[in-house]
C-alpha cells in the first residue's frame, strides 16, 4: 500500500478537531479548559472520560482507555494508522498525497477499492430488488414468517438475488466493471452467470462496515445449489474464517457492554437485535477462529457462547469455547433445548442469558454425561482442568466433579492446579505508592513543561517502570512520542488536571522522587563510609528543601 506523504499526515493532525470526532460518539460537556462526558468504551454513569482539545489526548478514569486522536479513532473505527488518517482526512476535507509507490502497488490499491465499490454497488442493488419489487413478496413473506421486521432486517441490508442469470452481472457492466472484476468479487462465475440466483441475500461486513461477500440463503426447493446456505468463494477479498456477521453493528454495543453474544446464524442475530439485544455476532455456523477471536479481543473479554441442543451445535461450541478459554477469555455457555435456536427464544433470552454455566463447568458436566465410566470421566475432567489456575470457576467445576463422581479427598487432590502465581516478597501497597509517585511526577511535568529540564537530570534508576522510564526519556528529549507511549501520556495528562498539580507540588514530587532514590542508595552503601556521609547530607538536603515547601 502506497504510504501517506508526512506533510499530509500532519497537515490531518492540524486540522482535525478531537472534540467533533469524540462527541459523534458521547456527548461532552466544556469543563475549563478540557471535556468531560460518558466513557464510550464501556458503559458507567457518572462521567469519567477527558478530553484534552489543545494537545488532542483522551483518557478514561474508569476502564483506562486513552490515547490520541488517531488512536481514538483506531479503535472506535477499528482501522489501522493509514485508514484512521485518510477517515480523517475525510472527515475534515484535507487532500493526501502519497509517497511514489511501484505501478503494481498502485494498481493493486486502485483494484481493491473498485472491487469494495462493486460490492458496495451490489449490496445496494440486492436491497433494492428485495423491498421495491413484486417479484421479491415472497422473500419478504418469508422474512415476515420468521418474525424478522422490515427496519431490522433493512438496518442490516438484507437483499434478494434475482433468478434471472444475468441481470447483476449486466447492471454492473453498464457501470463500466470488467467481468474478471465480478469474479474476483465472487458475484459471477466463470461462464458470467450472476452467482446468487433466487437467494436471499446477508452481506458480510469488515468490521468497519465495508461489504467483503454475501451468505446466501435457499428459498425455494427447485433451487439447483443443494446447500442451504451458500457463501460468496473464498478470495483475498473475504475469507469467512476472518468475519464475525453483524460485528459491524456490534462493535459499539460490545465494547459499551463488556461482553459479546455468539449465536449460529444470522437470523439469530436479527431476532436477539430486534429485542433490544445488541452485542450479539455470529461465526456463521462454524465454531469462533483464532481471527474472530482476535476482532472480539479488542472489544471485550467476556463472551456469552450460545447454540442449540443437537450434537453438531455441541461439538461446534466446544471448539470455540476451548479456543476462547485458552485465549484468556471468560466463556459463558448458553444450552439452548434441542431443536431450539436463539430466533425462537428471543423473547426469552435474558432468562436463558443468566443460566448460563461458565465454560469449566459445562465442560466438566459434559466429560461427565459422555464417559463410559467413573475412571475415564476422571481422566478427561483432568485433561480440561489442567491448562488452567486456580480461580472461581475452577473451583465450581471440581466441586460438580467431587459430587459427580463421588470422589475421595486424596483423589481429588490429583485435579489441582499444576501453575501457581509466583508470590511476590514485595508489599503490594508498598509497590502501589511508589508506582503513584513516579506517575505523579511525571504528570507534573507534563503540566508545567519547564521541569522537563529537570527530569533531564534524573538518571532512568529514578524510575521503576520501564514505561515510566520511557516518559522520562521522552519528556526530556522532546519531540513525537513513540506510539506505545501515548495512551500513557494521555493518562498523565489526565490525571494532572484532575489532581490539580500546580507547580510548585509538581516540584516537590520531583524532591521526594529523588528522596527515595538516595534511602535505596543508603541501603546498599553500609559498606562504604565515605558514600554512606555524602548519601546523607544530600538526604539532609532534601528534606530541608521538601519541608519548605510544605
Amino acid at each position: 500500500m502506497a504510504r501517506i506523504k508526512d506533510s499530509s499526515v500532519e497537515a490531518v493532525k492540524a486540522a482535525a478537531d478531537i472534540v467533533e470526532v469524540v462527541s459523534a460518539r458521547t456527548p461532552l460537556r466544556k469543563a475549563g479548559p478540557r471535556y468531560t462526558g460518558r466513557c464510550p468504551f464501556h458503559e458507567e454513569r457518572t462521567p469519567s472520560f477527558s478530553v484534552n482539545p489543545t494537545d488532542k489526548l483522551y483518557h478514561c478514569f474508569g476502564c483506562g482507555a486513552g490515547g490520541d486522536l488517531i488512536g481514538f479513532v483506531k479503535e472506535t473505527e477499528n482501522l489501522d494508522f493509514v485508514g484512521a488518517i485518510e477517515w480523517l482526512a475525510d472527515r475534515f476535507r484535507v487532500p493526501l498525497e502519497y509517497e511514489e509507490a511501484s505501478p503494481r502497488v498502485d494498481a493493486e490499491r486502485r483494484r481493491g477499492k473498485r472491487l469494495r465499490d462493486l460490492l458496495e454497488q451490489a449490496a445496494a442493488f440486492y436491497e433494492r430488488y428485495l423491498w421495491e419489487t413484486a417479484a421479491a413478496e415472497p422473500a419478504r413473506n418469508y422474512l415476515a414468517g420468521r418474525g424478522l421486521g422490515e427496519a431490522v432486517c433493512r438496518e442490516y441490508r438484507l437483499g434478494l438475488a434475482p433468478r434471472a442469470p444475468r441481470v447483476l452481472a449486466a447492471k454492473a457492466a453498464e457501470k463500466g466493471f470488467a467481468l474478471d472484476e465480478l469474479l474476483a468479487a465472487g458475484l459471477t462465475n466463470r461462464r458470467g452467470n450472476d452467482y446468487f440466483q433466487g437467494r436471499l441475500l446477508f452481506p458480510l461486513a469488515d468490521p468497519q462496515g465495508r461489504v467483503l461477500g454475501f451468505q446466501a440463503r435457499r428459498l425455494r426447493d427447485d433451487d439447483p445449489l443443494p446447500a442451504k446456505y451458500v457463501n460468496s468463494p473464498e478470495s483475498p477479498l473475504f475469507q469467512k474464517g476472518a468475519i464475525l456477521y453483524g460485528l459491524d453493528r456490534a462493535r459499539a454495543a460490545i465494547r459499551a457492554q463488556e461482553r459479546a453474544i455468539v449465536v449460529e446464524g444470522n437470523t439469530d442475530v436479527l431476532a436477539l437485535r430486534q429485542r433490544g439485544l445488541e452485542p450479539v455476532v455470529a461465526p456463521m455456523g462454524t465454531a469462533l477462529t483464532e481471527r474472530q477471536l482476535k476482532e472480539l479481543s479488542r472489544l471485550a473479554h467476556r463472551l456469552w457462547l450460545c447454540f442449540d441442543g443437537d450434537a453438531a451445535g455441541e461439538a461446534a461450541a466446544l471448539r470455540g469455547m476451548e479456543l476462547a478459554a485458552r485465549q484468556g477469555f471468560t466463556v459463558k455457555v448458553v444450552a439452548l433445548p434441542a431443536g431450539k435456536d436463539p430466533a425462537d427464544l428471543a423473547a426469552e433470552f435474558e432468562r436463558w442469558l443468566a443460566r448460563a454455566e461458565s465454560y469449566l463447568v459445562y465442560r466438566v458436566r459434559i466429560e461427565i454425561e459422555r464417559a463410559a465410566d467413573r475412571g475415564e470421566a476422571f481422566v478427561k475432567v483432568r485433561e480440561v482442568l489442567a491448562p488452567f489456575e486456580d480461580s472461581p470457576d475452577r473451583q465450581d467445576a471440581l466441586k460438580l466433579v467431587a459430587d459427580r463422581l463421588d470422589l475421595p479427598p486424596e483423589t481429588q487432590a490429583g485435579l489441582a492446579p499444576t501453575r501457581r502465581a509466583a508470590t511476590r516478597g514485595v508489599s503490594a501497597k508498598l509497590l502501589e505508592r511508589g508506582d503513584r509517585l513516579e506517575r505523579d511526577v511525571l504528570a507534573g511535568a507534563l503540566r508545567h513543561r519547564h521541569l522537563a529540564v529537570v527530569l533531564g537530570e534524573m538518571t532512568p534508576d529514578h524510575f521503576d517502570s520501564e514505561l515510566h522510564r520511557a516518559v522520562q526519556a521522552h519528556l526530556a528529549a522532546g519531540g513525537e512520542p513513540q506510539a506505545a507511549l501515548v495512551p500513557l501520556i494521555a493518562e498523565f495528562d489526565a490525571l494532572a488536571d484532575r489532581e490539580a498539580i500546580d507547580e510548585s507540588t509538581a516540584e516537590e514530587l520531583i524532591l521526594r522522587l529523588r528522596e527515595r532514590r538516595i534511602k535505596r542508595r543508603l541501603a546498599s552503601a553500609s559498606d562504604d563510609l565515605e558514600l554512606t556521609r555524602f548519601l546523607q547530607a544530600e538526604l539532609l538536603r532534601l528534606r530541608s528543601a521538601i519541608t519548605e515547601r510544605v
